[in-house]
């Protein structure tokens, strides 16, 4: 992830849920805040009720690539949070892909294409 770091630390993952604005489907919750840098900070969450920690470590993995193939058309200066559903666990890369896509574009977060 080139113009991106991790978000690691609980209050910032607190901040983010208290004061962002969020939207889900069906495998997703997208949690939004701006935070007034030049950089994107990536935070993924999955409970226990997603799966054991091979299966929450492999929906992180899956979350991590998605975002870092389509980091170039992301609006910068954004906290994002990705909460894993349930059914996350159940799905593949081109699933978890697409919804990580739609919910940047319901959140208005990814760059006008001009073509």
């Amino acid at each position: 992830m080139i113009f991106s770091e991790s978000l690691k630390k609980n209050n910032d993952f607190q901040f983010v849920y208290q004061n962002g604005k969020s939207y889900a489907n069906k495998y997703l919750v997208m949690y939004i805040l701006k935070n007034n840098t030049q950089k994107n900070r990536l935070g993924i969450s999955a409970s226990k009720k997603v799966g054991n920690s091979v299966v929450r470590h492999r929906f992180a993995r899956l979350v991590r690539e998605s975002y870092r193939l389509h980091e170039n058309i992301f609006n910068s200066g954004l906290d994002i949070v990705v909460v894993a559903r349930k059914g996350a666990a159940l799905v593949g890369y081109h699933e978890i892909e697409s919804a990580l896509l739609h919910l940047s574009r319901l959140h208005h977060v990814i760059k006008d294409e001009d073509s």
